[in-house]
């Protein structure tokens, strides 16, 4: 029987943390497997996946890019992640649509904080992993130490699949243990034919395929069979057992080497094509009909089209919409519908992926990650279905924004301008939040970390030549009343030919239990001496008067205001007269009571690291914070306080540089308190 053209996909990606060495991986992938034909770097800005310019002037991946190549008859769809935690939702958003994934990490650092963070989105996705040392050719170098990392801080079972030959400068090559020969390159990168063992090395790599063979064993049956039988482990075995172990989660798979020097890459493409699962090994993809049911779609191109919009990416020459198609067929021209936005699109054209370049394709299958071109409104997160069979996919999760700068145009004609940059900004990017504040009237621009803001505006200068001031947004202050007035006496009175005004009030004002209880307004007049009319106007008069306080004009809440006396006059009194009454008499009433400014709070929860808790509890307090609560889990602190929320801004960046980026936070407002001294002077 023929074999299932889906079989020959793999759709990966790579993750690590920040320099580990993710790009120059994927460069040298591209290398290996003929895409290139000559090797990029990060240092010179001439890699192929790190084409935006700022990624080029910074050094570092900030935006996920796909790259499509072949690999002994294999199509590999590959996506390069961003290693910085300020740019984790285009990780997140990516490993939505991938199958398996490559985690990078260095052979001096081992395990560094970023790489904790996409390990556990990758656990979320239920993504089988496989892991690549780099950097063995630095000095430092140490495989073993790496491994023990791993097994420490990510995975309880990593199984190491090579043996290197030399360490540091003199690295040169791997043995395979699984195959048992020894894989060289040389100074140039060049890869030798395959060897037997050395001998200074075979009595060591005897001894590490023993362990492997005894690890494999405790972890698969049929392995485990095998061993009891004979006493060891076959070839044919061991890569089945490992296979099976790498796609089921229960181990990690270890390869090693120096991307730099470009070695150890045709080994790492081999276990991609050997370890890690093809669109048919993943369960079929589950979506919402119209009716409410569930169904499940498998990978078959003769299927009804299901696929899930990841990224958007405004170009020059239009707008890329890029794809994970899971079941069906698209063709150019077709017609499909977008069951988020509940809308048709056309597909004008399909391209087969490589960073920023493309290549036109006639049409694309299940398995397949493509772009399409034509699609006017779809947004990351959308999914793209057949007309006549629609089904809706879980969207990839958007985190929260929790750093937020005001932008505005250095010249007032550039408004229109900048607004539709920043929307054109948050399509692209989901993490991206753009609002008004309704108060200060300031743009607000909302991200994941301030590099994360600071790439945004660069963005928008560059690519749109605006000029943008950026600065802090102001929080929006309250005032309440501390103690309040008893038998405040207010008359108002005009005349000025014609008809007079004349309103007289008597105001008891007090506090409410709580600052978010509001305004309550009661009228305790006896005897008619105020009418019921005029007292509906007194309180829509005083309702006026909370619009600004007597401390800063800010808004007034949290008191109670008692009209307990007043007169009138037979022809000058009115609804408008007493209205000013109680907005005049409320405001000079609260220029006598002792006022409160109260700024906005919000709980925080903090979770780092148990050696980082002391500095971080300092940090708060230096900040204002009041701690409510802390608690353990699993090997982590968890801290929650109480924050004034100006203190906040430009805390997540703190919060990474005091626990190497292992610490993270949510903040949830919950109301308002009490302003410091300080803020009040201000």
């Amino acid at each position: 029987m023929r074999a299932n053209p889906l079989a020959t996909v793999r759709n990966l990606g790579i993750l690590a943390h920040v320099d580990a060495g993710k790009t120059t991986v994927t460069e040298r992938i591209l290398y290996a497997t003929g895409t290139t034909h000559k090797r990029g770097e990060v240092h010179d800005g001439t890699t192929v996946t790190d084409y935006d310019p700022q990624e080029r002037d910074r050094g570092i991946t900030i935006f996920a890019a796909a790259v499509s190549c072949s690999w002994n008859g294999h199509r590999v769809n590959l996506i390069d992640t961003p290693g910085h935690v300020d740019f984790a939702d285009e990780v997140e958003r990516s490993l939505r649509v991938l199958d398996g994934a490559v985690a990078v990490f260095d052979a001096v650092a081992g395990v560094e904080p970023q790489s904790e963070s996409v390990w556990r989105q990758a656990d979320r996705h239920g993504v089988p992993r496989i892991a690549f040392v780099n950097k063995m050719d630095r000095a430092g170098a140490d495989l073993d130490a790496a491994v023990a990392s791993v097994r420490e801080r990510l995975h309880p079972a990593p199984l190491a699949v090579q043996l290197p030959i030399g360490a540091q400068d003199t690295f040169t090559g791997v043995v395979d243990l699984v195959r048992m020969r020894a894989l060289t390159w040389s100074d140039a990168g060049e890869a030798a034919d395959p060897a037997p063992v050395p001998d200074a090395l075979r009595e060591e790599a005897a001894r590490r395929r023993r362990m492997l063979e005894e690890a494999v064993a405790e972890l698969h049956p049929g392995a485990l069979e095998e061993f009891c039988d004979t006493g060891s482990l076959g070839d044919a075995t061991l890569g089945s057992a490992l296979r099976d172990l790498t796609r089921g989660g229960d181990a990690v798979v270890v390869l090693c080497g120096s991307a730099y020097r470009n070695r150890g890459i045709e080994p790492l493409l081999d276990a991609v094509l050997a370890y890690l699962p093809s669109p048919l090994d993943v369960p079929p993809v589950r979506g919402t009909r119209d009716d409410g049911s569930e169904q499940e779609r498998a990978a078959d191109p003769a299927a009804p089209l299901t696929a899930l919009a990841f990224k958007v990416n405004a170009t020059p020459t239009g707008r890329l919409t890029y794809l994970r198609i899971y079941s069906g067929t698209i063709e150019k021209g077709d017609t499909v519908w977008d069951a988020t936005g509940r809308r048709a699109e056309r597909i004008g054209r399909i391209l087969r992926v490589r960073a920023d370049r493309h290549a036109p394709l006639d049409r694309a299958t299940a398995g397949d990650i493509v772009a399409v071109v034509g699609l006017k409104s779809a947004r990351a997160g959308a999914t793209l279905c057949a007309p006549d069979a629609p089904l809706l996919l879980e969207p990839p999760g958007a985190a929260e924004p929790v750093v937020s700068v005001a932008v505005e145009a250095l010249k007032g004609t550039d408004t229109g301008r900048l607004a539709a940059a920043l929307a054109r900004l948050a399509e692209e990017d989901p993490s991206l939040v753009v609002r008004t504040d309704a108060e200060t009237g300031q743009t607000v621009l909302s991200g994941m970390g301030e590099l994360h803001l600071e790439v945004a505006v660069e963005k928008i200068r560059r690519e749109h030549a605006l000029g943008v001031n950026v600065g802090r947004p102001r929080v929006s202050h309250r005032e309440t009343v501390g103690r309040g007035v008893s038998g405040f006496v207010f008359r108002h009175v005009k005349q000025d030919g014609g008809a007079g005004q004349f309103a007289h009030v008597v105001l008891d004002v007090e506090p409410l239990a709580s600052p978010e209880s509001g305004f309550e307004f009661r009228s305790v007049v006896v005897g008619g001496r105020v009418p019921q009319e005029y007292v509906r106007a007194v309180e829509a008069g005083c309702r006026d008067a909370l619009a600004e306080g007597p401390l800063g004009g800010h808004p007034v809440t949290g008191l109670r205001v008692t009209l307990t006396d007043g007169s009138t006059h037979v022809k000058d009194s009115s609804d408008t007269a007493f209205r000013t009454a109680g907005r005049l008499g409320l405001r000079d009433a609260l220029r006598a009571c002792a006022m409160v400014l109260l700024e906005p709070v919000a709980e925080v929860t903090v979770t780092v690291p148990e050696d980082a808790v002391g500095g971080v509890l300092g940090d708060l307090a230096a900040r204002r914070g009041r701690v409510t609560g802390s608690s353990g889990r699993a090997g982590a602190a968890v801290v929650t306080a109480t924050v004034p929320l100006a203190e906040l801004f430009g805390y997540a960046t703190r919060l990474r540089s005091r626990t190497q980026g292992r610490g993270t936070f949510t903040a949830r407002p919950t109301g308002y308190a009490p302003a410091a001294a300080e803020v009040c002077a201000r």
